[in-house]
């Protein structure tokens, strides 16, 4: 994970790909402030297959593209589209829905590969509510007169 992915996201996709991927943060494997044309090629040496990241200027850049090229590592990124605590909660989300499936799919690719990890619409509710007292649902107790 590139230093811009808040390390608070580590805990949840290490349980997520326990045993199968190891996930680790440029915070803690000594790899943070460095520039990302260097941190990509030491990334590969150490032996990282993949780097994710919410740079998403970083392919707006052609001496960082070259140098992703160069790394072989597959490319992943996300974008936090929405402002504060609720933008970063759709852009995390998205993140940890898509990441084991995304690592298993790249388990099976042969070559380097970019991925761009969609966001989830703020304007959808992710969850229903019920007002058990309008809308009861079957499982809820019926109330005795």
């Amino acid at each position: 994970m590139d230093e811009d992915v808040p390390v608070q996201l580590l805990d949840p996709l290490r349980h997520l790909t326990y045993g199968r991927h190891a996930v680790d943060h440029a915070t803690q494997v000594r790899l943070a402030g460095r520039k990302d044309v260097d941190l990509l090629g030491l990334a590969r040496q150490r032996g990282y297959q993949c780097v994710v990241t919410n740079d998403h200027g970083q392919l707006d850049d052609p001496e960082e593209t070259r140098a992703i090229a160069r790394s072989g590592l597959h490319h992943v990124r996300y974008s936090q589209r929405h402002e504060g605590r609720r933008g970063l909660c759709f852009a995390l989300g998205a993140l940890i829905a898509a990441l084991p499936s995304l690592l298993d799919d790249l388990d099976r690719e042969l070559g380097q590969r970019l991925l761009r990890v969609e966001g989830l619409d703020p304007s959808r509710k992710r969850y229903l509510m019920v007002d058990p007292a309008l809308n009861p649902p079957a499982y809820w107790p019926r109330r005795r007169r």
